[in-house]
């Protein structure tokens, strides 16, 4: 399979370039981190396929940036590191990592890890079973990625608010009472305020106002919400 993309979070330029060149050798779509602020949303923009990552970086190391980059994506992440102690590559794993090459490494070993996880991930060993995704016009929600996409536009989600989005967007044009939203995101909603639908609903729109998409979903007072799509969309 060619083409696939590949992201590399490395502080290195010279050590990220070298890596880059040699995997496009071998046809993979490459990008490089350019802002270490902004590593999720830089990641999330190009949605790699699989993601090589260090862990002494700027600011945040890589296992902060894993545990972030999990609450967005399950592609797989290896580690490249120049830390070699056991508790690097334990800390690694639990972080969400999938797997850890030591530095300085051999480029066979490297192409040979990212075939393996590429294969489980989205080749001939990965599940056959297709992504769940719910489509209402413009506006595609993709559950176990946990984004939604509307037009170009991505916007990353916590799991509640995709929770949110997808009891709303299944039911479109029908309401979904309040009962049902507590049910489906809290197990016990008996110690649950009442207030706090309302504040996670809040967050759900300033979500997507901060991403640029026109809210659509209506609060029915005494009844619970739905979701519309704006007339152009429909």
């Amino acid at each position: 399979m060619e083409n696939q993309r590949i992201f590399i979070v490395e502080d290195d330029r010279k050590i990220a370039e070298l890596l880059a060149g040699t995997l496009r050798k071998y046809q993979y779509n490459i990008a490089i981190v350019e802002d270490f602020e902004c590593v999720v949303e830089e990641c999330l923009a190009f949605d790699p396929q699989l993601v090589l990552l260090d862990i002494n970086l700027p600011s945040y190391d890589g296992y902060y940036w894993c545990r972030q980059l999990r609450q967005r994506t399950m592609c797989p992440i290896i580690f490249i590191s120049a830390r070699s102690g056991d508790m690097d590559q334990v800390f690694a794993l639990e972080n969400g990592g999938d797997d850890f090459i030591t530095k300085p490494f051999h480029y066979e070993i490297v192409l040979a890890k990212i075939r393996s996880h590429l294969r489980r991930s989205i080749g001939e060993y990965a599940p056959s079973q297709s992504e769940r995704l719910i489509k209402k016009g413009a506006w595609k929600l993709f559950v176990e990625r946990m984004e939604l996409h509307v037009g170009d536009t991505i916007v990353p989600l916590q799991k509640k608010e995709c929770v949110i989005l997808e009891l709303l967007m299944e039911a479109s044009p029908k309401v979904v009472s309040r009962e049902t939203m507590l049910e489906e995101l809290w197990d016990d909603q008996s110690f649950v305020d009442e207030n706090t639908l309302n504040v996670n609903m809040t967050r759900v729109r300033k979500k997507l106002t901060e991403y640029g998409v026109q809210s659509t979903i209506e609060t029915l007072r005494g009844a619970g919400y739905r979701f519309l799509l704006a007339a152009e969309e429909s």
